[in-house]
């Protein structure tokens, strides 16, 4: 597993709180999944007193195996959520997730737009209606480690995902708006892409499951968290210009809409 896999906290408010409480872990997945599938990511805790994590989501779809104290074991299917993302954890638990690539999802489940999913959480059973019925516990009930990443790969690769040209496409162009610290504006990346507004905004909605202004928008925020995680003072005016934002106003906006308080009071707080 690459160094940076296991470094990157991106979308994690407070990630020295949360790496104080849980284990944990990334996984790469087997090789012909890796087109589609961005990681395998494993939780697991033992607490004395209840913890809420907080997540500012990525544009990814999440499949979820979970197991809580000595409940039986389940999936969970979350789409791309859309406002701040909040779990409590209590007792002891696990969980094996599954994080899809943004734009990679469709092809496990090629008859439905990802848009149908977005801000929805559900069984996973009503999403992979031929998957086995023991899945969750051949994930989350073996102790070894690696045994757990082989139970996910033999899921995954029993799911037959098909090649699909534009989730790649899809993959590529969210790829570049996150790695692209340029990218602003929806209609200079369509026109610099070879796509008209609306054929990359059809194609966001079939594959992503949000406009690409969200996307956009999603990850000024994620950078924004990581500079206020990592660094002892922001200047937050600086920032806005350097994400593209008119001034300081628009980005405390967003930030404080997304993680639910300002900037100025999280860095602190996060330090």
């Amino acid at each position: 597993m690459a160094a940076a896999l296991r470094r990157d906290t991106r979308g994690i408010v407070d990630p020295t709180e949360l790496l104080t409480r849980v284990r944990f872990r990334r996984h790469d997945p087997a090789a012909p999944l890796r087109r589609y599938v961005e990681n395998y990511w494993f939780i697991d805790w033992d607490l004395t007193e209840p913890y809420a994590s907080h997540i500012v989501p990525h544009p990814s779809v999440n499949l979820t195996f979970e197991r809580y104290d000595d409940e039986p074991a389940t999936g969970v299917f979350t789409g791309v959520s859309l406002g701040l993302y909040t779990k409590k954890l209590t007792g002891r638990g696990r969980v094996c997730g599954v994080k899809f690539r943004s734009g990679g999802f469709r092809p496990f489940a090629p008859d439905v737009p990802v848009m149908q999913w977005t801000g929805r959480e559900l069984p996973a059973h009503d999403v992979f209606t031929s998957a086995p019925a023991d899945a969750a516990h051949a994930v989350t009930g073996p102790d070894d480690e690696q045994a757990r990443v082989a139970a996910l790969d033999a899921f995954m690769l029993g799911l037959g995902a098909a090649d699909d040209p534009q989730a790649d496409l899809a993959v590529d162009l969210v790829d570049r708006i996150r790695t692209d610290a340029t990218v602003h504006r929806v209609g200079e990346f369509a026109t610099a892409q070879g796509l008209s507004v609306r054929a990359l905004q059809r194609l966001f909605s079939a594959y992503v499951g949000v406009g690409p202004k969200w996307v956009i928008l999603r990850h000024r925020i994620h950078q924004a968290l990581e500079r206020a995680d990592s660094e002892a003072t922001v200047d937050w005016a600086a920032l806005a210009a350097d994400l593209g934002y008119a001034d300081q106003a628009h980005l405390v906006r967003d930030f404080t809409t997304t993680v639910g308080v300002p900037p100025t009071a999280y860095a602190p707080a996060a330090r």
